[in-house]
């Protein structure tokens, strides 16, 4: 598995556990987000031993971690089991004929492999420039959550691009099909997407069948999280198109004589010898968390890799709130006392302690999340607050670790939670990269759309393309 980092979510509640560079990554995430992050935040500089996640409580419904740990690195799960519950239940027995795990179709997508001898994105032979990129997805069964999620990645300019002009070839790092049956199925269900017809719906099922494989948890029919599924999507790509085929051994250099600056760009060095892919250079960010201790002053800094943000939406119980206030409670100084003091390595001693996020790079592409559902013992929750969110211009400088001009944003996907916690429904609103044209995906249907309607209470998933690339892009 890669180095998929945690995205160092607010509700995280165990400790600091050591990593072997010298620096404190998260040993676990908390099961019970009913309970506020502020409460059950706990960060600790005393060593803990990774494993502790093996002993968590099972998965429960919404947007839980899925994260694992392997010697201080974390990395996806493919468990099984767990989910939300579908659009409807009788939409479970509407699985359409030839669909599943073995099924097929007459579309393009059911063709062998060595007939797609696809065209770059500008042909005009099979489509015109303004109908590209509009068809719709066949729902198999509750899987309009995986969809919504393949929606908002066809309109990815960058990635889109990777796979109609068949780049990902010189990248598959296996001569076993097996082992890039994955990264070749999503490759050519983008490739029929942008070829077929506007209104021609497309089967997604062969690509369903190696998406399982790779995670046996979407095994089925049940509907499933957002969230989680673009999660191990795009782990799953990453691991295939990895430019790195021989990963070194662990380098137990300490860092943490150096300054915060050069400390982050030596992790960052460190994560790229195990993690280099077409993939992680769209998606991949780095993240800085920073301890200190007030009484001794001494400060511990984190970097993490990150592959999307999880937002706690601010101001609960208001009717409405901006993405910005809940990109600041996210990074907000919290002040760790009483029970949740950590231990100082320094004092040898639980001591009161501050604790704040901030992001020492940003990625081309920024998946924001908004943390809608929440479960007790009791019942799950879904939060409808409607969070404002700009379409262009989201200027993210003020949450960076240093200065930098490389931190504004343009939306161009969203994928939306329509419904209850007992029955919902995703969708997806995209901005064509051809055209600039905002559209609706709901399943196989794909309509016109105003951009003043894309901000709606039902925004689950926030897709931002950053609109000055940084030079390492």
């Amino acid at each position: 598995m890669s180095q998929l980092s945690s995205t160092l979510k607010r509700y995280t509640d165990t400790p600091y556990a050591k990593s072997s560079y010298g620096t404190y990554t998260p040993s676990s995430y908390g099961a019970n987000l009913a309970a506020s992050f502020l409460e059950k935040e706990k960060l600790s500089f005393k060593p803990a031993h990774p494993s502790g996640f093996l002993n968590t409580r099972p998965r429960m419904y919404g947007p839980a971690s899925i994260l694992d740990y392997d010697r201080g690195r974390p990395m996806l799960r493919s468990e099984v089991g767990g989910g939300k519950r579908g659009e409807s239940q009788s939409r479970i027995s509407e699985r359409p004929s030839g669909s599943g795990l073995n099924g097929g179709s007459n579309l393009p997508y059911g063709m062998p492999s060595n007939s797609l001898n696809y065209l770059p994105v500008n042909s005009r032979d099979q489509t015109s420039k303004s109908t590209q990129g509009l068809a719709g997805l066949r729902n198999l069964g509750n899987t309009c959550f995986m969809n919504s999620i393949l929606q908002c990645l066809s309109n990815t300019r960058e990635l889109r691009d990777y796979c109609l002009q068949r780049l990902y070839l010189r990248d598959l790092n296996s001569s076993s099909h097996a082992h890039t049956a994955l990264m070749e199925e999503f490759a050519k269900l983008i490739q029929t997407i942008w070829t077929s017809s506007a209104n021609d719906v497309v089967s997604p099922s062969e690509f369903k069948t190696q998406i399982q494989r790779f995670a046996p948890r979407f095994v089925g029919y049940n509907q499933q999280d957002a969230q989680e599924f673009l999660r191990f999507l795009l782990d799953g790509l990453h691991n295939e198109v990895n430019r790195v085929t021989v990963r070194p051994k662990s380098n137990p250099d300490h860092l943490d004589h150096l300054p915060d600056e050069e400390k982050g760009r030596q992790m960052w060095r460190k994560y790229l010898e195990r993690e280099d892919s077409r993939i992680g250079d769209l998606f991949v960010g780095q993240l800085k968390s920073s301890l200190t201790c007030t009484e001794c002053g001494y400060c511990s800094t984190v970097f993490d890799p990150f592959w999307d943000l999880s937002l706690p939406i601010a101001k609960r119980g208001y009717p409405e709130v901006t993405l910005m206030d809940c990109m600041r409670l996210f990074t907000k100084e919290d002040v760790l006392d009483g029970d949740e003091k950590p231990t100082c390595c320094r004092c040898r001693a639980r001591k009161r302690c501050t604790k704040k996020f901030s992001i020492q790079k940003f990625p081309k592409i920024l998946v924001l999340h908004l943390k809608r559902f929440s479960e007790s013992r009791i019942r799950t929750s879904k939060l409808t607050t409607f969070v404002n969110f700009p379409l262009r211009d989201l200027d993210l400088r003020e949450f960076a670790s240093e200065n930098t001009n490389h931190a504004v944003y343009n939306l161009y996907a969203v994928s939306n939670h329509s419904g209850t916690t007992m029955g919902g429904h995703y969708t997806a609103y995209c901005r064509s990269p051809v055209t600039g044209e905002w559209h609706t995906f709901n399943d196989s249907s794909v309509t016109p759309m105003s951009s003043s309607q894309v901000r709606s209470s039902d925004a689950y998933l926030l897709f931002y393309e950053l609109a000055s690339p940084p030079s390492r892009m």
